[in-house]
């Protein structure tokens, strides 16, 4: 490839035409680009597993935007939402009954501690804190003590927290707690359950929180539940049921968004390994 032009080269790298559109639409100028080459080099010298590109991500939307695509829910099945970047699958397994293969459903779940951290923030850590990996009893219940949620800040002292305060924007996220789904022929849910009237709850700096995962802190009013958790009446309670979908309808409603999406006009669309591409006669 050679005499390369801004009239040719997008369509010989249409793959990432996009960002060749934001490039003319913008008239992006050298020392723009250099100053976003060097924010992303800044980023990558912050890099380690719990932090920075994933928080970068999550912080423009795009992490949700790929979840919402890559996992596209039916009415009535549990809404998805962003992991964020301090999971890790180092976790205490937890099982509460004898559940049959076929009943399996693994649950790993985090929480921030009561400072507002999670346990990879500090230095010093130790075991795994705030988080377990559990399975469901036969009827597909699981339940667990926690402390009450509190809202906590992500990390502000790397180029993602200069980016938020760039935009104007806090670091807070409202409380919340995550799950991961995991069940053999069923689509993986990653989602998160926010606390109503937590004074973030309406502008969380990575856009995590949905109407259908906002919950209410109830109490432990019926004995028949605080003896078999062994809760003691009158503690806090929170309750949802979660809706998982299976693997051959999650599938079936993703080809069917690409179909409608990038078939407009009547091109055709095929897919590799599940992944859709346009496809060439």
């Amino acid at each position: 490839m050679k005499d390369l032009t801004a009239d040719n080269i997008t369509e010989l790298l249409i793959a990432i035409r996009h960002l060749h559109d934001f490039a003319h639409e913008t008239r992006l100028s050298m020392a723009q680009w250099e100053y976003a080459v060097d924010f992303l080099a800044a980023c990558g010298q912050k890099c380690f597993p719990t932090r920075q590109f994933v928080l970068l991500s999550d912080a423009i939307g795009l992490s949700l935007l790929v979840d919402s695509i890559d996992h596209i829910k039916p009415e009535g099945a549990t809404e998805g939402t962003v992991l964020g970047p301090f999971h890790i699958h180092e976790a205490h397994h937890i099982r509460y009954s004898n559940a049959s293969s076929l009943h399996y459903q693994r649950s790993p779940r985090q929480t921030s501690r009561e400072h507002g951290f999670y346990d990879v923030q500090y230095s010093n850590r130790g075991n795994p804190h705030g988080r377990a990996a559990l399975k469901t009893d036969t009827n597909g219940q699981v339940w667990f003590k926690a402390i009450v949620l509190i809202a906590y800040p992500v990390p502000t002292d790397d180029p993602a927290g200069n980016f938020l305060r760039a935009m104007g924007r806090h670091p807070c996220r409202p409380a919340h707690v995550h799950f991961m789904f995991d069940r053999p022929g069923y689509d993986h849910l990653i989602t998160a359950l926010t606390i109503r009237g937590d004074r973030f709850e309406s502008h969380d700096p990575v856009f995590g929180v949905k109407k259908s995962l906002i919950v209410d802190i109830k109490q432990v009013t019926a004995e028949p539940m605080a003896k078999k958790c062994g809760y003691p009446l009158g503690m806090k309670l929170l309750e949802h049921e979660f809706v998982v979908v299976t693997n051959a309808e999650a599938t079936k409603l993703r080809r069917e968004k690409a179909q409608e999406i990038m078939g407009c006009g009547g091109r055709k669309v095929d897919f590799y390994n599940d992944l859709p591409f346009l496809a060439v006669d």
